[in-house]
């Protein structure tokens, strides 16, 4: 990121290539891989947190990948929540149909089948 040095400089740049491979992992939506990650990226932290004065500069660049990287966990999150909502009514569907009445009331049909699947030789 910068010209320095130092044991700053070499957590920023340690955290900087871990921080762009976890942008590579969410986007591929490969969640292993960025489980996987996490252990390094806590101690690559701490390793700054424990230096006194790391200088604003080198921090600066580091903040930016963390908010892309934020952005980008936000909307695969949302995506998530998403599928899981669309499975939780295609449940839902299975056991029961909801339709309306001439009035205009919803009425819920419970299905009663059940679905077992008849195997012939």
């Amino acid at each position: 990121m910068t010209g320095e040095t130092g044991p700053a400089h070499d957590a920023v740049e340690a955290l900087a290539a871990l921080l762009e491979d976890e942008r590579m992992a969410l986007l591929a939506g490969d969640f292993e891989r960025l489980i996987g990650m996490l252990d390094d990226k806590a101690a690559l932290i701490d390793q700054l947190d424990a230096i006194d004065d790391p200088g604003e500069e080198m921090l600066v660049g580091i903040r930016r990948l963390l908010e892309r990287n934020q952005g980008l966990l936000d909307s695969a999150l949302a995506g998530i929540r998403g599928v899981a909502g669309r499975i939780g009514a295609l449940h839902r569907m299975r056991r029961s149909l909801e339709t309306y009445d001439r009035s205009g009331r919803r009425t819920t049909i419970e299905a009663t089948i059940d679905h077992v699947i008849e195997k012939r030789a």
